[in-house]
């Protein structure tokens, strides 16, 4: 049986530890028989794998974890990449999604700062290796990054803000996993600081997403945006997306808050140093913890009623990981503060579109 650690994430008046790895075991109990940690329809996708992975790793269920990675392993293409959705084992969507790929990086470099495996990185590295040149070939002259290429290998035609975000987060993990085990990958760094530009300064390269919250705090949760630029965006559109007493809306257009953006907010807020909003967000999200320390995905506020009627594995994540950066708690918990290059501060390091030099997307 796994050994529970000594310490677990708590956050004073909001979740103790035994609430903590109460959350954890619901993850595990979902978990599939093949180390899979599902979505509530059944199907498994790399991102959301991780996060829960990562979350298991937190609250000491390492056995599971290490599962849930033997499943990434198995399940990885020659390419790199993982299919889009795999139910039962099986790919139900066989397009590869860029963010996909590039959170693996991020999940083992977590798991390194946690458990100090070495081993473990290093057995894991050739995976990392595979999935972040799938990556960054998809990587334009600008420097944003394609969102996907479909079953047939042909790469999509416009890039996401947010997936752009994640990735900029995993690229800058590879990158610090690379010096750790002494196999330097200056590729991964180009991309990187290409990337976080592009994300900082040129909203034009992304599609129009911005009714999604994602977009709005996933810059600065992935670490291209950070010091007053952060502070400025997260005003800018607060009252937009968050709802007093209940968490953040998905969509700016519905009445629909969700526990999963709920903790990633936290979580940027937290690596900005804005750490009483952080409180907040976090605590307001509580309302949707379930008696088995599992979590509903959402609440309509509206109707009244939860939306969808589910408890998801990666809400409850989200959850165990803002405990664990909140709280400080484990070595890992700086996994979202810490992993920012040198544009840290955005759009201060550039004088905007116009003077930059960069290439302007068409009109």
């Amino acid at each position: 049986m796994t050994e529970v650690p000594d310490t677990l994430p708590a956050v004073s008046g909001i979740i103790t530890p035994d609430q903590v790895l109460l959350t954890a075991r619901s993850i595990a109990a979902i978990q599939e028989p093949d180390g899979g940690v599902p979505w509530p329809d059944g199907h498994v996708d790399a991102w959301n794998h991780i996060e829960c992975l990562m979350a298991l790793t937190v609250a000491g269920l390492r056995d599971e974890a290490r599962r849930g990675y033997e499943w990434l392993v198995r399940h990885q293409r020659p390419d790199g990449s993982w299919p889009m959705k795999v139910v039962g084992g099986t790919p139900a969507d066989a397009a590869g999604e860029s963010n996909h790929a590039a959170y693996i990086a991020v999940g083992v470099w977590h798991d390194l700062l946690v458990t100090g495996d070495e081993a473990f990185a290093r057995a894991m590295w050739p995976v990392i290796v595979r999935a972040l040149d799938f990556v960054t070939g998809l990587r334009t002259s600008r420097g944003e990054i394609l969102w996907q290429r479909d079953a047939e290998g042909v790469p999509a035609a416009y890039a996401l803000l947010t997936g752009c975000s994640s990735i900029y987060q995993g690229l800058r993990c590879g990158v610090l996993l690379a010096e750790r085990l002494d196999d330097p990958q200056p590729d991964w760094e180009l991309a990187a600081d290409m990337l976080g530009h592009v994300i900082a300064a040129h909203p034009e390269a992304f599609t129009d997403k911005s009714r999604f919250s994602m977009d709005w705090y996933y810059p600065v949760l992935g670490g291209a945006v950070r010091g007053p630029e952060a502070v400025r965006r997260f005003d800018r559109d607060w009252d937009t997306f968050v709802v007093p007493g209940l968490g953040v809306r998905c969509v700016s257009d519905e009445p629909w808050v969700t526990g999963a953006e709920s903790c990633e907010l936290a979580l940027a807020l937290d690596a900005t140093g804005l750490r009483e909003r952080a409180l907040d967000v976090f605590a307001d999200m509580q309302h949707l913890r379930h008696e088995d320390g599992s979590y509903w995905t959402g609440w309509q506020f509206v109707n009244g009623r939860h939306f969808p009627h589910e408890r998801s594995g990666y809400t409850a994540a989200a959850v165990i990981l803002a405990a664990d950066a909140l709280s400080e708690a484990t070595p890992g918990s700086g996994v979202f503060r810490d992993t920012g290059g040198h544009l840290g501060s955005g759009g201060d390091q550039v004088g905007g579109t116009d003077d930059c030099g960069c290439e302007r997307a068409p009109a």
